[in-house]
């Protein structure tokens, strides 16, 4: 699938650079899933713990995940430091398969949002994670590709949500009650069956996990040069080995082996951190996961009824898809900061479009038509790049606590941005929240445009002494 140059890529182990980069990115596939997986169940869990007349908790079923993302982020970053980069992915597995099948049995509602937390410890500790990963074991030249492996296994799990879903729910009558639904299969047991899907690639996950080797970065960060080596080796031979332990080892001069976040105070990070905090705020507030969340919601305001809904969010999982594939191949050619700025740009006009069409009580194909633009857009740019950026700009010193602080701050503007839509859309109507998210988009594209360099093609060191002074 990944294009990489035959004659370029001749003194790396191709398959076994791509096997670990794939099994990482398994954490990816599951925090797709786990996060979109809800999408679906909504109109029938809703029903099933009757709170489709209370817009708050409606919002706590949705958001509540979220909170354990947070969490999970703050101990991704106690844990990679401690005890490495395998370990946490050994523990988001664990923590996906429980909330999969403790979600799918849950009875009462409190019982449900329990095992959404818990599920989204898992989903923080893998967004922080598999891309920090994959980037300290790739070379430069092809890191951005190999690290937006994740997302592409991220669009590959909500894909995966989606069309189980619409295979699952069995169709619901145009203009079915509410106590209809609640009587009916997809109200009593296919919404379970949805969350107990997951577990099979959980379990997956935490068994190929144990086979991956140790980040050679952290290694060396923690004393143990000696057993980075073998695996540098063993990605791309014993010249490249030895250049790489030089130039790791060049950024971990008189460091101490213990990292905590009170570090992340010095002032020579400040512009790094600044700039990984703000895009990891901008690719939540830039408003499109507002689709994936409540899909239901947008689409009904088009006109679109329930089984409908559902066909039209996998529409929505292909396109996202099939763009993720586009940012792949051109992350490094084009470059993270062009690619970014079209995002912001992009996304910005399709919002001002899609909040006009609201406006004017446009429904169908044409709203879906701009649902759809504003995904293709988000996936080949916002979505995989923000990613490969958070995971190469950080300098190996503070780069667990770093990630870990930027994956927090994205999980929190994350809560923001699923917890309010409902409100905002109740407060203003679709095309007022939609016109909002254009204007933060905007301020995006600003701030990029001034801020971001570009980091295609270097090293994680080189990277480091441009960004740290």
């Amino acid at each position: 699938m990944l294009n990489f140059n035959a004659v370029a890529m001749n003194k790396f182990n191709n398959s076994y650079l791509l096997s670990i980069s794939m099994v990482s990115a398994m954490g990816g596939l599951l925090f797709g899933y786990d996060w979109v997986v809800i999408g679906g169940a909504k109109p029938f869990y809703e029903r099933f713990f009757e709170i489709t007349t209370s817009a708050n908790l409606q919002a706590w079923a949705m958001s509540s995940a979220l909170v354990g993302c947070i969490l999970g982020a703050v101990i991704s970053g106690i844990v990679s430091d401690k005890w490495g980069r395998k370990f946490p992915l050994l523990l988001s597995a664990l923590l996906f398969t429980i909330s999969a099948f403790g979600t799918g049995i849950a009875d009462t509602y409190n019982v449900f949002i329990i095992y959404r937390i818990i599920g989204g410890l898992g989903i923080g500790l893998a967004s922080a994670l598999s891309p920090m990963y994959i980037a300290e074991v790739s070379p430069s030249q092809y890191r951005g590709r190999l690290v937006s492996l994740n997302q592409m296994t991220i669009v590959i799990g909500i894909l995966a949500a989606q069309i189980i879903n619409i295979l699952i729910a069995e169709k619901v009558p145009d203009g079915a009650t509410d106590a209809f639904i609640r009587g009916s299969w997809n109200g009593i047991t296919g919404w379970r069956w949805m969350f107990w899907a997951e577990v099979i690639p959980a379990v997956a996950f935490f068994v190929f996990t144990f086979f991956v080797p140790e980040s050679p970065r952290w290694l060396m960060k923690a004393g143990k040069s000696e057993k980075a080596y073998p695996t540098l080796k063993k990605i791309g031979g014993e010249t490249y080995a030895q250049e790489e332990m030089k130039n790791i080892q060049g950024t971990l001069n008189d460091v101490a082996e213990k990292v905590d976040f009170k570090v992340l105070s010095n002032p020579k990070y400040r512009r790094v951190l600044i700039i990984g905090v703000v895009l990891a705020v901008f690719q939540q507030w830039c408003g499109i996961n507002t689709v994936f969340n409540y899909a239901d919601e947008i689409f009904s305001a088009a006109g679109y009824g329930v089984s409908d809904m559902l066909f039209n969010i996998v529409i929505t999982g292909s396109v996202n898809l099939i763009f993720t594939l586009v940012a792949m191949f051109t992350v490094d050619k084009w470059g993270r900061k062009k690619l970014m700025l079209f995002g912001a740009s992009g996304l910005a006009i399709t919002y001002l479009l899609l909040g006009s069409a609201f406006y004017f009580q446009l429904q169908g194909v044409a709203v879906l038509s701009m649902v759809v633009m504003g995904i293709g857009i988000y996936a080949m740019s916002l979505a995989p790049i923000t990613w490969v950026i958070l995971s190469e700009i950080f300098p190996n010193r503070i780069r667990g606590a770093a990630m870990a602080l930027a994956t927090f701050v994205l999980w929190i503007a994350c809560f923001i941005l699923t917890y309010t839509f409902p409100l905002l859309n109740k407060g203003f109507g679709a095309a007022g929240t939609f016109w909002l998210y254009a204007v933060i988009c905007i301020l995006g594209f600003l701030f990029i445009r001034m801020n971001l360099p570009e980091t295609k093609g270097k090293t994680l060191e080189e990277i480091e002494k441009e960004l740290v002074e």
